[in-house]
């Protein structure tokens, strides 16, 4: 019986794998697939960008509330130009500075803009209050809106300041029911 099995022809092996027309397929769904979420991927980066910076300001504008009345003083927060770069500090020569943040960290191509006009800063008292009287001379910020300049179709993000000092990060853009409490 040994003698028959080595007779009987071994079967072929069956090769396994992907034919390069199957290959081609499969890169070109995939690249269909890539093309269609592009645009949406696009949009999605830059409102993490937009709502990183309005984050950062709002955080830094609490810091600033904070560190008031832990200290029982004036501390100011400093809105570095147009851009998402700030700065809490105590008032004085030299102001003592107690946190920045660059515009380079992660959103250098987000705008700010400030109302009223002109606005770079806001005071806090040793109560959390806003303080009316600023260092660079200018009224205390109010409003400071956040959005990229380059993309129309991003949304947009609103940080405001009460006279109070409580602080609020809102939607400007209108799209929210009315009730919602993220409408401006």
């Amino acid at each position: 019986m040994t003698a028959n099995r080595d007779l009987v022809a071994s079967p072929l092996k069956v090769a396994r794998g992907f034919s390069l027309v199957e290959l081609m397929v499969v890169v070109a769904i995939i690249g269909l697939l890539l093309l269609v979420a592009f645009p949406a991927y696009t949009e999605w980066i830059q409102s993490s960008r937009i709502r990183t910076a309005a984050e950062t300001i709002q955080n830094g504008l609490q810091l600033a509330r904070a560190e008031a009345v832990k200290r029982n003083g004036t501390v100011e927060f400093v809105l570095s130009g147009a851009s998402s770069a700030w700065t809490v500090q105590v008032p004085g020569d030299p102001a003592e500075v107690i946190q920045q943040r660059s515009a380079g960290e992660g959103t250098s191509i987000v705008t700010a803009t400030t109302q009223p006009d002109g606005a770079v800063s806001i005071a806090y008292n040793g109560l959390g209050r806003v303080n009316p009287n600023t260092a660079a001379g200018t009224p205390p910020l109010q409003r400071i809106d956040i959005a990229i300049t380059t993309a129309a179709a991003a949304r947009a993000l609103r940080v405001t300041i009460g006279t109070d000092g409580a602080i609020r990060m809102c939607d400007p853009s209108g799209k929210l029911p009315a009730d919602d409490p993220r409408r401006c």
